[in-house]
């Protein structure tokens, strides 16, 4: 199966880096027109540099998803500066955890203005272009805890839940023109976080026994990479996947609702760990 994107006006948020940056590479890869955008004027243009090698042509500007105006100008531009937008995959915006007892209702919006809102933003900038040619991808990257809620991570888990619930409304409603809009929902994927969560470990944990631990909840048996993501993306922006739109993606490793067991997991095994510490210093 070739499939040919060479010809596909590519919008990608919050791709300096991680999952954003390789779907954007990969959409230069195969000779697309690139444009990227991300919170940091540094971080995005060297990521631009590095897709410029490959791309038909990059656009790289510095954008605050939470700026309605400067979402759209953004969208206008590279569709004055190509004749339209092909594709938009809505990537910004990262997790955030809290519970009951650590969280404010202020902290919850403030993470929805980014990532829900972020995402509605960007396709109410992005839809009237693509009405005009009547044609149009959308691909939302979400997570997996939109549609298994986990019992923490509260304002990831409310937030994704709507991003999840938003694209599934609008895969229904654009549909009638041309537009398919479509949810991958990510497990774990590597992109530097678990450095960041093993730090958090009691200082006798070892990395392979931290790895162990998280990865008994993924059936394939491995943390995903970004490139683990890209096929799928890819694969929705083409015309092979011209009757799909409205669906909901995992690609987590096989990963489903063992995801809500983790935390419970990982509590009893800092405590073990932690015990064994003590046990050792006494």
């Amino acid at each position: 199966m070739l499939i040919d994107l060479s010809d596909k006006r590519v919008i990608v948020t919050g791709a300096s880096r991680g999952i954003g940056k390789a779907i954007a590479m990969a959409f230069a890869a195969e000779g697309a027109r690139v444009a990227v955008c991300a919170r940091s004027e540094d971080a995005i243009n060297a990521a631009g540099a590095e897709m410029a090698e490959q791309a038909a042509a990059v656009i790289v500007r510095a954008v605050d998803v939470t700026d309605s105006e400067g979402v759209k100008a953004f969208v206008n531009e590279v569709a004055e500066a190509w004749g339209g937008v092909d594709v938009l995959v809505n990537n910004a915006g990262q997790g955030r955890g809290g519970n009951l007892d650590t969280l404010t209702p202020e902290d919850i919006l403030e993470h929805a203005n980014i990532l829900q809102m972020g995402h509605f933003r960007f396709t109410q900038a992005v839809v009237p272009h693509m009405r005009k040619q009547r044609w149009g991808r959308i691909i939302e990257i979400n997570a997996l805890a939109g549609t298994i809620p986990t019992p923490e991570g509260i304002p990831s888990v409310i937030n994704r839940a709507s991003c999840v619930a938003l694209s599934k409304s609008l895969g229904m409603n654009l549909a009638q023109d041309g537009i398919l809009v479509n949810s991958l929902n990510m497990g774990w994927i590597d992109t530097g976080q678990w450095d960041r969560h093993f730090k958090e470990m009691p200082a006798n944990v070892t990395r392979e026994e931290f790895e162990e631990m998280v990865l008994k909840v993924v059936p394939i048996g491995r943390f995903g990479k970004p490139e683990d993501v890209t096929g799928m993306a890819l694969f929705l922006a083409s015309d092979y996947a011209s009757f799909i739109s409205a669906a909901s993606i995992d690609i987590a490793g096989g990963m489903g609702g063992q995801i809500t067991y983790y935390p419970t997991l990982k509590r009893d095994f800092i405590q073990a760990a932690r015990e064994r510490l003590q046990q050792s210093t006494d």
